[in-house]
């Protein structure tokens, strides 16, 4: 096996360095998690901070926790890749929810990604940054990021964004496939990687619901998915498929679901087939709904070519369950900010101090999402850089006026 690392750079990676470490992946037998990142303090501010060359020590301490960067510290600690990725709704939050402005959600996304670009070379592995499912209803988002990773693509050569996942799976066939093609036709010109769905992920994500939708309507057929390549292949093979299998976004009790990642195989034996491949995976798949999977169907699904898998809700119950612990633990120190146990005149800033409680947080979700990395098989395949760490937003300071402007305007 080729040692990752010395084809793949650390920090965020888009173009052909993505197609390096995804055909890794592939080539290999492992994926990569890939987590949605709704949480970070004073970020968009400390964006235009950085931006204008005025981050200071103090001005830094205020955006450290994050779920962005507990996935960057699993990564560093798992000597592994990671995926992350935004959803509209969470793009939305991280603007404000008291924004009501249509454009909110893609300058909550685009502030996220600016966040991960500061920061990603300093954790030395590399980093996706992808935004989630994009309905229909929601493409005015995608063509907010788009125009932000065509403004970045001017000023520095490569996209903001490593790729975008559009979700038009509840459209008819062909209107999905035609929507795709015509988003990543303009894609390809800046080297973004395009995932699409077709078949339903069953389950609610994200103001999404499919709870009652038709069971067959799960599965998709080889048939779809060879359609699928068919006309994306003819404009650049940077993209991947999300098929669906039973998945269903949410967490569920075991045995309630009916996972058949062995149909993933049939896929992929389907197009090699129609296209005469020498490869045994050529297609890129993506597993959604991967919280309450078992190991031995992420395994299966792994093995038939899945190299990236979307973790949601166990995250998120991981980042809560650290601070609930950290709550129960010192509760009698977290009624006030004067008086506990140890004296009515004892302080308890240390204690309610959010960088300390958002840390037990961040430190719980760290651990589940290397958990999946070991159920991924993404552990240990890329050695921590020990080069210096560097941010990736400015790399010619007079270059990125319009950026810094942009930015201002939002804010």
């Amino acid at each position: 096996m080729t040692a990752l690392n010395t084809i793949v750079p650390p920090g965020v990676v888009t173009g052909d360095n993505l197609v390096k470490l995804l055909e890794h992946a592939r080539d290999n037998g492992y994926a990569i998690p890939a987590v949605n990142c709704t949480r970070f303090s004073s970020v968009m501010i400390a964006a235009i901070y950085f931006l204008c060359g005025e981050v200071d020590s103090e001005r830094r301490s205020l955006n450290h926790s994050s779920s962005a960067n507990a996935c960057l510290e699993a990564a560093a600690k798992n000597n592994s890749p990671i995926i992350i990725q935004v959803s509209n709704g969470g793009g939305v939050f991280l603007a404000g929810k008291s924004v009501k402005d249509p454009n909110a959600a893609a300058a909550g996304s685009v502030a996220l990604a600016y966040h991960v670009r500061a920061v990603a070379k300093y954790y030395g592995v590399p980093v996706v940054l992808h935004s989630d499912h994009c309905a229909k209803k929601l493409l005015p988002w995608f063509d907010g990021m788009l125009e932000a990773d065509k403004e970045y693509f001017d000023a520095f050569g490569e996209p903001l964004f490593s790729s975008h996942m559009l979700d038009l799976s509840e459209e008819p066939d062909d209107e999905n496939i035609a929507i795709c093609v015509k988003y990543f036709k303009k894609m390809a010109t800046m080297k973004i990687w395009l995932e699409m769905e077709i078949g339903i992920t069953g389950g609610e994500e994200d103001g999404v619901n499919n709870e009652d939708i038709d069971p067959e309507k799960l599965y998709t057929t080889p048939e779809q998915v060879y359609s699928v390549y068919d006309a994306l292949s003819k404009i650049g093979p940077m993209f991947s498929i999300a098929a669906a299998f039973g998945n269903v976004h949410g967490v569920y009790k075991p045995g309630n679901v009916s996972l058949s990642p062995e149909k993933l195989l049939t896929h992929q034996e389907y197009t090699k087939k129609q296209i005469n491949s020498p490869l045994e995976r050529p297609i890129f798949l993506v597993m959604h709904g991967g919280s309450g999977s078992t190991e031995d169907e992420i395994k299966v699904a792994v093995k038939n070519g899945v190299i990236k898998m979307n973790i949601d809700t166990d995250t998120q119950w991981a980042y809560w369950d650290g601070l609930r612990r950290f709550e129960a633990e010192k509760r009698d120190y977290l009624q006030g900010q004067i008086g506990n146990p140890e004296g009515d005149e004892k302080p308890n800033k240390k204690f309610y101090d959010p960088r300390v409680w958002v840390r037990k947080a961040e430190e719980s979700m760290c651990a589940r999402v290397g958990d999946s990395m070991a159920k991924l098989g993404s552990v240990g395949t890329y050695p921590k850089s020990t080069e210096p760490g560097s941010q990736q937003v400015i790399l010619q300071k007079n270059s990125v006026g319009k950026l810094v402007g942009a930015l201002k305007s939002i804010f």
